[in-house]
């Protein structure tokens, strides 16, 4: 029989029993009950009279007030509530990054031969390296891949870092949380002159060389028709050379005389009505980093749940992939594996290449956060005084599962990484052995 004096309770009920007491059927939000309706007493009533779990999402996590739900002091609450939102990001970012491989190299095992039912885009990752092997031995020695790849950019909103920093860690100071970027290129508005290259869907007048559409005159390479000179020759068509004049139904590299849709780089500094990428003379507004968000100094826990976060609203300009493959023993085999390459290796490289250094990042500042506040959760509810072991065990009850599902992503998202780039060698390699690229 159990005592029910506070001290006894923390000496005879661990937090695992606990949990045991909060998954029971008999438990529910007030009192707990018996099989005859009878409200138990004790310990084991109080933990049910403590409430049920909260909602498992970030935007309710993000406005719950921890240090009341729980009754646990506001630095226990913080730690927390960091670490939970730092579990709950760390899934949606990880599962996000698995549908993407699911769905693309899912399609290119299915276009090849081998199946559409896999539980996970590592599954479905391996099983395209498989079959691109099998393929490619079917094809015979003589096969030629090349790949003529624009790699995908990804970019993070600076500002995000900054307000998230300052809303979960009391130690920044709102509006002057100090955040840097590094190993990547700035970007965003610039109202002064930009000195780099300058991006404008909408279409702006370039002042250097304009990678896109140009509305006017240009001089330079034309996918499309030319229509003016070719290499100094009156002509309208195709131009192998250099073009001068409209570059009609395709796109141009060059100088644009009118407003360039795409990129611009310029040649000196100037206004850019668009994205600039590079330097600005005056201070970026919405900044975005190509490289890695470096945070201001705080909690283990708060760089865990920003950096998942940031990351998970991060932009990136998708990939662009030509293939060419000849050589083959088999031209309509040839041809499914041209196709099916091209359309799906985009998504593949935006792991591959676009996350391939920030997403382990993500995943390791993640595990440190999650490993953190699981240590720290007898700590976190011995604020609590005499019901210390109720709230341990409620806290426990309600999370436990959230935290193994977190690392479980963690190591998810290093592996979903790694077989990305299986892919990618396994796609840019030639000749019939080239199958077990990428397996080493």
């Amino acid at each position: 029989m159990i005592n029910t004096a506070p001290m006894t309770i923390r000496r005879y009920l661990s937090y695992p029993i606990l949990a045991t007491f909060l998954a029971s059927p008999l438990l529910h939000c007030g009192a707990a009950q018996d099989l005859a309706g009878k409200n138990l007493p004790g310990p084991v009533g109080d933990i049910a009279a403590a409430g049920k779990c909260p909602d498992l999402n970030a935007s309710a996590l993000a406005a719950l007030d921890f240090a009341n739900e729980f009754k646990i002091s506001a630095e226990g609450a913080a730690k927390l509530k960091a670490g939970v939102l730092a579990s709950v990001e760390l899934k949606d970012y990880s599962a996000k990054i698995d549908a993407d491989l699911k769905g693309a190299c899912g399609a290119i095992a299915g276009d090849l031969g081998a199946g559409t039912d896999f539980k996970s885009g590592e599954d479905a990752c391996r099983a395209a390296v498989k079959v691109i092997g099998e393929v490619k031995a079917k094809l015979g020695a003589n096969l030629r891949i090349a790949l003529a790849v624009k790699p995908p950019v990804c970019r993070v909103d600076m500002n995000v870092m900054a307000d998230c920093a300052a809303k979960c860690d009391a130690k920044v100071t709102p509006g002057s949380a100090k955040v840097t970027c590094e190993g990547g290129q700035l970007s965003g508005k610039c109202d002064a002159n930009c000195e780099g290259s300058c991006e404008a869907s909408g279409g702006a007048n370039c002042n250097g060389d304009c990678s896109g559409s140009c509305d006017a005159t240009m001089k330079g390479t034309c996918s499309g028709t030319c229509n003016g000179k070719c290499d100094g020759k009156d002509m309208k068509g195709a131009c192998a050379g250099t073009c001068e004049g409209k570059c009609e139904g395709g796109t141009v590299q060059g100088s644009c005389t009118g407003k360039c849709g795409g990129s611009c780089k310029m040649k000196a500094a100037a206004k850019c009505e668009g994205t600039c990428t590079g330097k600005c003379s005056a201070e970026f507004k919405e900044p975005k980093c190509a490289g890695e968000v470096k945070p201001p100094e705080m909690s283990a826990e708060c760089k865990g749940h920003c950096d998942a976060q940031v990351n998970a609203k991060a932009e990136c300009s998708p990939a662009t992939v030509g293939v060419s493959v000849v050589g083959g023993a088999d031209a309509a085999l040839q041809a499914k594996l041209k196709g099916t390459l091209e359309k799906n290796l985009p998504i593949v490289f935006k792991v591959a290449i676009g996350m391939a250094d920030s997403a382990p990042k993500v995943a390791a500042s993640g595990k440190v956060a999650i490993d953190g506040v699981q240590g720290s959760v007898q700590e976190i509810a011995s604020s609590a005084g005499d019901k210390a072991a109720m709230v341990g065990g409620r806290i426990t009850g309600c999370f436990a599962g959230t935290f193994k599902g977190a690392l479980d992503a963690a190591a998810s998202v290093k592996a979903n990484v790694s077989v990305s780039v299986d892919v990618k060698a396994s796609a840019s390699a030639s000749g019939s052995a080239s199958g077990a690229a990428g397996k080493k």
